[in-house]
């Protein structure tokens, strides 16, 4: 006999997964919605975008095309009933359970760091969720300029904070 321990799947406990079909569904119009294939389609140019957790996400549910395999008739079957996306994750969950397991990283608040205080990882983490390097940064401080100098185009808010605390 098999027992399985299915908990209640929400944003908590299925971060990943529900987000992104939240997503995906807010994105989708109904047009689109009333076809599995063109749903498919949506679903597949959807995930070509995304990246980490979200790209894993798309991984395991063969929304990729080197995907190993396919849950993806699952999901578009339930966008087109209109299932709420915590449904449509609690049966993927079922199917693989990793799909459940996938969590966010934490993100910095760069509004309320101080980046002096961060350790270099963190700010090459910075740099990576940017999609920016700092070529020829061997210390923290030239990390640090790298971030502030983007930080205008990438982090608008936590750049005006910034710049009222440098003036006081």
């Amino acid at each position: 006999m098999i027992v399985s321990s299915m908990k209640e799947v929400n944003k908590e406990t299925c971060e990943v997964c529900v987000t992104m079909i939240e997503k995906f569904i807010e994105q989708t119009d109904s047009e689109t919605k009333k076809s599995v294939e063109k749903v498919q389609d949506a679903f597949m140019k959807f995930c070509k975008t995304k990246k980490k957790d979200d790209n894993r996400l798309c991984y395991y549910v063969g929304g990729l095309e080197e995907s190993a395999t396919s849950v993806l008739g699952e999901i578009t079957k339930r966008v087109t009933w209109g299932v709420p996306a915590d449904k449509i994750c609690m049966h993927l969950n079922k199917k693989d359970s990793q799909i459940c397991e996938l969590k966010y990283e934490k993100q910095i608040d760069l509004t309320k760091v101080n980046l002096k205080k961060l350790k270099v990882k963190d700010l090459k983490k910075i740099l990576s969720d940017w999609d920016e390097n700092c070529k020829g940064c061997t210390e923290k401080s030239d990390f640090i300029s790298k971030i502030k100098e983007l930080m205008p185009i990438h982090a608008p808010d936590a750049a005006k904070i910034l710049k009222k605390k440098e003036e006081l």
